[in-house]
């Protein structure tokens, strides 16, 4: 992030507060002197705010939220409007639409009710309409997108708010203070600070201090779009380098297959079965047991007990 120089800032004029009979004692503590009945506001202290700002701005922006600018003074429209569309943030540079926050809902829906007149005059239903109504239509239109096409692309609240004049803005600043939206204002020495987040004190009449301030603002947003992008992009190559490497495993693998093909059939990979192989069922055991053969023996021991007593008869 760039540094900020305060010979720029005094180039710019951002030192030059209001009247003093005008000022607001809260802002004592950022202002260096009095001059010719003028409040001199101190740079160094500018300088030290614009950096913490920044570097908020800069997270918040890198976070993906978006940041919502908020100036309705004449000197300050084409600028704030120029700075916010080079980072494609949304701003109001004309009325502030009461509820703009706190009933976003509705305000999304004139949104789109945009989007559906311009359907309308794509799929022709526009041309079906009578002049008047089709007068009462480009009228509502018009005025549509140059209260709200500005935040066409905001689709939920924003993540902060930057004002130009907190004083002029007291309805917005009112607003986010209710729904707990970080505030980063321009902050002049008759208004008070104590209603602002994040405080950058400098001249918010004059338009060479305004486009300088949003200069800053700008690029530190920038920068915060820029790692995001370049984080998302390190992301996804992550992912592509991830998928490269399981199709190259996987091709590893069907090569190796090809290298060893698989044996036609393999009888039996069973343990159980190749222990059953190896040791043949025998057909029938012709091998009498222990208690057959007993039972032989007593069957023979009897046969002769007879035997004997057969020829024992004959003697007599």
């Amino acid at each position: 992030m760039a540094q900020t120089n305060v010979k720029d800032l005094l180039s710019a004029g951002v030192h030059f507060g209001h009247l003093t009979r005008k000022w607001n004692p809260n802002m004592a503590p950022y202002i260096y002197m009095e001059r010719n009945g003028i409040h001199i506001i101190s740079l160094y202290k500018t300088v030290a705010k614009i950096e913490e700002a920044s570097e908020a701005l800069k997270k918040i922006s890198a976070s993906g939220r978006k940041i919502l600018f908020v100036a309705t003074k004449k000197q300050a429209k084409d600028i704030v409007s120029n700075s916010a569309q080079k980072v494609k943030m949304p701003y109001i540079t004309e009325r502030w639409p009461g509820g703009m926050l706190t009933n976003f809902v509705t305000i999304r829906k004139a949104v789109k009710k945009m989007a559906a007149i311009d359907r309308m005059k794509k799929d022709g239903t526009f041309e079906t309409l009578s002049k008047k109504e089709r007068l009462q239509v480009d009228r509502l239109r018009a005025k549509l997108e140059k209260n709200l096409g500005s935040i066409n692309d905001m689709t939920r609240l924003p993540g902060a708010l930057f004002v130009v004049d907190i004083k002029r803005e007291h309805i917005a600043i009112k607003e986010a203070q209710k729904l707990k939206i970080p505030i980063f204002a321009m902050v002049d020495t008759n208004s008070d600070p104590r209603e602002v987040d994040f405080v950058i004190p400098a001249n918010d009449d004059a338009t060479k201090s305004i486009d300088k301030i949003m200069s800053l603002v700008v690029d530190a947003i920038a920068e915060g779009l820029d790692e995001r992008k370049n984080e998302k992009e390190t992301q996804e190559q992550a992912a592509t380098e991830g998928a490269t490497e399981t199709e190259k495993t996987e091709e590893v693998v069907a090569e190796a297959v090809k290298e060893n093909p698989v044996v036609e059939e393999v009888k039996e990979e069973n343990p159980v079965a190749e222990a059953a192989e190896e040791t043949p069922v025998v057909e029938e055991s012709k091998e009498e047991t222990p208690v057959a053969e007993a039972a032989e023996e007593v069957t023979k021991a009897e046969e002769s007990q007879d035997e004997a007593a057969d020829a024992g008869g004959d003697k007599e």
